[in-house]
């Protein structure tokens, strides 16, 4: 059979196994850094939602990345989009900056 279009059960035992493991951890962080994290739309949310969704992907089927590297990545941007909006909230420097 062609590579290009299965190359195996290993790649997509592991894509199955860590796609749950991010998963879960994305919603934990999610939930641990509050429901402002990704609620206010503007566009700096955006940003922060695609790169969440880009960080998801790239853990997702890349070998290249370990799962804990991954969860690492996803638990800092949604802690620095806390941080941010913390910042915005009490700043009016920081929320015309945003």
């Amino acid at each position: 059979m062609n590579p290009m279009f299965f190359d195996g059960w290993a790649p997509l035992f592991r894509t199955t196994v860590v796609g749950v493991l991010a998963y879960v951890a994305l919603v934990a962080i999610l939930r641990a850094t509050g429901k402002r994290t990704l609620s206010k739309l503007n566009a700096f949310t955006l940003i922060v939602t695609v790169s969440i969704g880009s960080t998801l992907a790239t853990v997702l089927v890349s070998k290249d990345v370990a799962p804990a590297q991954g969860i690492l990545a996803l638990s800092l941007l949604c802690v620095m989009q806390s941080v941010v909006t913390w910042a915005s909230v009490r700043s009016a420097f920081v929320r015309g900056f945003v």
